[in-house]
């Protein structure tokens, strides 16, 4: 009778639950959440990521126009899409709810509005005050706001490292190469930075490492035409998954270039 039990047990465990045993293995997997997936530099997050055999939980704006995540997201089980405006508390308590107590190894603030560097709006002469609450609320606020809703999902995972994605006008917004126009990019991302810089003195009591980093100059889509000093999203990525793989906590409140190089505010 023991062993008849004993077998019966194994039957159901292998035979009849083979959800179950995937969302066990599942679980085991690190995690990692990338915002502003849908493109460019996020979307190489989660190639590279899925590729390394991480669960990604991708999210974008707008899902259902966001064809080369989708495609990716077809093609490895690991992938999730989800819908997220920074901006939107709606989205956002959708979403913690639905992984609520899902431990988030790394978070990923990649979501970010550009414009145009040197275009009407950005440059002296023809600043537009209408987009700044929006180059504000999603470049500045926005890792805040996701941070903040995502922070006991880090707490609870094993590599317990948030990451904010900076750029190099915003680490040197006081000149940087000679470089003008961007007012309203290189505003809202040192404003960010200051942001996170403090979010990374205030997780440190919960063992989270709190980083931004720099991807370089990226050849995404929307540039036309690259210079020689251009590396592409693969490069970027490639180098920035390796900064995160090697943080440590005293790298906290630190801006860091995708190929190791470490800035001082």
């Amino acid at each position: 009778m023991i062993y008849r039990g004993f077998f019966t047990a194994l039957f159901v465990l292998f035979c009849l639950a083979p959800e179950s045993r995937g969302m066990s293995a599942l679980a085991q997997q690190p995690t990692v959440l990338v915002t502003g997936s849908n493109r460019g530099i996020g979307l190489e997050f989660v190639r590279q990521y899925a590729a390394k055999g991480w669960n990604v939980i991708a999210t974008t704006r707008r899902p259902n126009q966001a064809k080369a995540l989708q495609s990716l997201a077809r093609s490895d089980s690991n992938i999730t899409v989800e819908l997220l405006d920074v901006t939107s508390g709606e989205h956002l308590a959708t979403l913690v709810e639905k992984y609520r107590g899902q431990p988030i190894d790394v978070l990923i603030n990649n979501a970010g509005v550009s414009g145009d560097f040197q275009g009407p709006g950005q440059s002296l002469g023809t600043l537009d005050y209408t987009t700044v609450d929006t180059f504000m609320s999603v470049n500045a606020i926005g890792p805040l706001r996701v941070t903040e809703a995502f922070y006991e999902n880090v707490r609870l995972g094993d590599q317990k490292k948030v990451i904010a994605i900076t750029a190099l006008l915003g680490v040197h917004s006081f000149g940087y190469g000679g470089f003008s126009g961007a007012y309203w990019y290189k505003v809202s991302k040192a404003a960010m930075n200051a942001a996170v810089y403090n979010l990374a003195q205030d997780a440190k009591k919960d063992g989270i490492t709190v980083a931004l980093l720099t991807p370089g100059e990226v050849a995404v889509e929307k540039v036309i035409d690259p210079g020689p000093n251009f590396i592409t999203p693969e490069v970027s990525i490639r180098g920035m998954i390796d900064v995160i793989e090697h943080l440590a906590a005293e790298d906290a409140g630190t801006i860091i270039r995708y190929n190791g190089k470490r800035y001082q505010f």
